[in-house]
């Protein structure tokens, strides 16, 4: 008997809908029959086109299509049914997006090969993954396995085998109907008034909107940004506000309420996020409120953004949302929106999904006196943990009081809901480190080194789970992807140190280099060569062809246990790794510079070879590149390019690293080390302009040449006769190898004036003189000691 899957499709929405749950529905086999069912599935359910998505190659229904590439586009936007297309590869990063999608009551449909198959199903993502010398046969699949064993044994899941298309192999069969028949749930009646402040400064119907009393304590937390006396009074004083959930909580919901309030009192509001679409419901919201209060301006502008509202309207640059009180609620995109002056001009200003943009743009808001940032906690988006690892610390740096609220009550659909348990765990959402009480009193005398081989984790889920949730927290840029790279790249190693069977250090490492001479001439003459981080960079940028030949290790993370910080086991791990590899000639790094860090790598005995010359996009920071030799092969390219970079770092400092913070720029001439310092050649003539300056009447800025070859001498070799403090040392990173000018290197180091400041940097130069000066300049020490 034919299986009618139609039919399934219905029940499983029919139940999604009754309990605000979602489900999913597996479509394995082969690819067209996939479709033909998935149209069928479409034709019987009430899901308006509107409401669905495909992510996938082609644009095979009639809906919004796009790539896997592009799944972060539905970023905080929500659809009645997404299908994704998992037959040319999976991209993990897709997977998390398109889940988070799915509203209350919706179904997620995945077409994939055979279950059986899929494992050793190789697609784009995964080609991704053989990195040279590694071929595509390396790569294992031991990420789909686990996905598909995931898929098998979580509940609200739905398994269609869609056999072939040969008539004796019965056609479709299901393998689970994934209905869950629950039992009837105990509704909880939640009041939102009852957390609304004693005399709120929002109107009630704003905290009648709310669904939660999680939402209406966010909405309450947004009132700290405007002063009590006068919604547009300008104060002195800088309010700033974090407002964080995982996906389905009503945070964006809660700012759109706030943001209607404010533009109700005639507050202007500026709303930015990656795109449009993932500030459409703060919009949505904003809008509805707005409408109860009866304050919306039914002209032009409003009545364009009523009709740009709707999901068919292509995305812009902008989008205003204005009310009869002189408010106005209005979108930009980040590169408009982080102008200074469109900062100034607004009263309040909203980030949504702030953990998907970089770090740098992330700064850039802090010009405002009044600012939100909205974003997700357990997002699939790597970069999000740039805003809790790396921003989290400048916004605490900044004149910014800080308010934080977290949401935990699900709105979008019902607590303990399947698909998102699922989700959870198939991609290591909710990865944490073990508890601080099992590790406390790790020591590196206690601890033990491991190989976590891949099997070994896939067997082992709390290890797993220990081990990326360690790398999780502790680095900006860890992403689903990461777990089926970690899994499934044949250049990658995982190395620990564990605390009575409990991960306390863990690295990612990479093989790289050891290429042959064809793919270093390719390299050198501009061709990418994917996985091989530190040799592209020392061939394409550097051009040195010979980088690629020796065989390396780069650490790709690293991190420690917070609760055992600071007692030795990332050294120790470190000086591990060294040991046990004994078929490399080089370890290296690579990681958005600060000098905290710059240090910790030095103390491990690795040496700065480059800076980058832009920043990263999700740390903010630009990256130092640092090498650790272990062979005489080894030695000879560390060598050569600390040589190099002693040599060419004077001239960039002062060009496109005119804005490294001065603690980097000192940290990373420290860790190249006084024998790569150059010769230091300067005629008579400029060491008695030098001397002059610093004994007498000269200036720095008639020749800065001399000066700057004479700082960075200093920098490079830090000889024990001569003691500058930490400022005396910035003013020579900020005025003499980077070329700031004297009015903003005085206002950042605290100098009274210009003239000060030039003061200053003569006596700084006073002990260089006696140090390294010449005949040519001890002749005008001793002429204005005279004097």
């Amino acid at each position: 008997m034919p299986v009618d899957v139609p039919a399934l499709a219905r029940s499983l929405t029919a139940e999604a809908r009754e309990t605000n749950e979602r489900r999913l529905l597996v479509l394995a086999g082969e690819r067209e029959r996939g479709y033909d069912i998935l149209e069928s599935v479409l034709d019987t359910l009430s899901v308006p086109i509107s409401g669905t998505t495909l992510v996938g190659p082609d644009d095979r229904l009639r809906c919004e299509q796009l790539l896997q590439a592009r799944a972060g586009d539905l970023l905080g936007t929500t659809r009645d049914l997404v299908a994704l297309d998992a037959h040319e590869g999976l991209r993990p990063n897709a997977l998390g997006a398109v889940v988070g999608t799915v509203d209350g009551g919706g179904l997620l449909v995945l077409l994939t090969p055979s279950l059986a198959d899929w494992p050793d199903h190789c697609g784009a993502f995964e080609q991704s993954l053989a990195v040279a010398p590694f071929g595509l046969e390396a790569v294992t699949g031991r990420f789909r396995r686990r996905l598909v064993e995931t898929l098998r044994s979580h509940r609200g899941i739905a398994i269609v085998d869609l056999g072939t298309e040969r008539a004796e192999d019965g056609g479709p069969r299901i393998e689970r109907e994934g209905l869950v028949r629950p039992a009837p749930r105990v509704s909880r009646q939640t009041d939102p008034r009852s957390t609304v402040p004693a005399d709120p400064r929002f109107p009630l119907e704003a905290y009648d909107a709310c669904l939660t009393t999680d939402q209406a304590d966010a909405l309450a937390a947004f009132e700290s940004l405007v002063s009590a006396e006068s919604a547009t009074e300008q104060t002195s004083r800088q309010r700033a506000l974090i407002l964080e959930a995982d996906r389905g909580r009503g945070k964006s919901s809660a700012a759109g309420l706030a943001a209607g309030t404010l533009a109700a009192e005639g507050v202007s509001v500026l709303v930015t996020a990656p795109r449009w679409r993932n500030a459409r419901e703060v919009f949505e919201r904003a809008r509805e409120l707005c409408t109860t209060l009866g304050c919306v301006r039914a002209d032009k502008s409003s009545l364009e953004y009523v009709r740009s509202n709707e999901r068919n309207v292509s995305d812009s640059k902008s989008r205003v949302l204005e009310t009869t009180t002189g408010g106005r609620v209005h979108f930009l995109e980040p590169a408009a929106a982080t102008d200074p002056t469109v900062l100034e001009a607004a009263d309040v200003v909203i980030v949504d999904e702030a953990a998907a943009l970089p770090v740098r743009t992330l700064e850039s808001f802090l010009v405002a006196d009044r600012i939100a940032f909205v974003t997700t906690i357990h997002g699939y988006e790597g970069a999000g943990r740039g805003f809790s690892v790396r921003f989290r610390d400048r916004l605490a740096e900044s004149d910014h009081t800080l308010e934080e609220r977290t949401l935990t009550e699900p709105i979008r659909y019902a607590a303990g809901d399947p698909l998102e348990v699922w989700a959870f765990r198939a991609l290591l959402l909710d990865a944490r480190p073990p508890v601080e009480q099992l590790v406390a009193d790790a020591r590196p005398e206690r601890v033990e080194y491991q190989r976590l081989e891949p099997e070994t984790l896939l067997a082992d889920e709390t290890l797993l789970r220990e081990a990326f949730g360690l790398l999780v927290l502790a680095h900006y840029r860890t992403e689903p992807n990461d777990l089926a790279r970690l899994l499934d790249a044949p250049n990658l190693e995982v190395r620990a140190l564990t605390f009575e069977g409990h991960v306390v250090s863990v690295a990612l490492l990479a093989r790289e280099g050891n290429l042959s001479a064809e793919r270093r001439a390719a390299m050198y003459e501009g061709r990418r060569v994917r996985g091989n981080m530190l040799p592209d960079i020392l061939t394409s940028q550097l051009r040195d062809e010979q980088a690629g030949a020796p065989a390396g290790l780069r650490v790709v993370r690293i991190a420690t246990h917070h609760a055992v910080r600071s007692r030795g086991l990332g050294s120790q791990l470190l000086e591990c790794i060294r040991e046990e590899f004994d078929d490399i000639d080089w370890l290296g790094v690579g990681f958005g510079a600060t000098p905290g860090l710059v240090g910790f790598w030095r103390d491990s005995g690795y040496r700065t070879v480059h800076v980058s010359t832009t920043r990263n996009e999700a740390s903010g920071e630009y990256s130092a590149l640092m090498l650790c030799p272990t062979s005489d092969v080894g030695h000879r390219l560390s060598e050569r390019h600390t040589r190099q970079f002693a040599r060419r770092f004077a001239a960039v400092c002062s060009d496109s690293l005119s804005d490294l913070e001065p603690d980097v720029v000192r940290a990373v001439l420290k860790s190249v080390g006084p024998d790569t310092a150059p010769s230091l050649e300067m005629t008579d003539r400029e060491w008695q302009i030098v001397a002059s300056a610093a004994y007498g009447p000269g200036l720095f800025d008639v020749d800065p040449g001399p000066f700057r070859r004479l700082a960075m001498q200093f920098l490079l070799e830090r000889p024990d006769a001569v003691s500058l403090s930490e400022r005396e040392q910035r003013l020579l990173v900020l005025r003499v190898l980077q070329g700031r000018p004297w009015s903003a290197v005085a206002d950042r180091l605290d100098y009274h004036s210009a003239g000060q400041c030039r003061r200053a940097l003569g006596e700084v130069y006073c002990p260089l003189v006696d140090q390294y000066g010449t005949d040519a300049a001890l002749e005008v020490r001793e002429r204005f000691a005279d004097d």
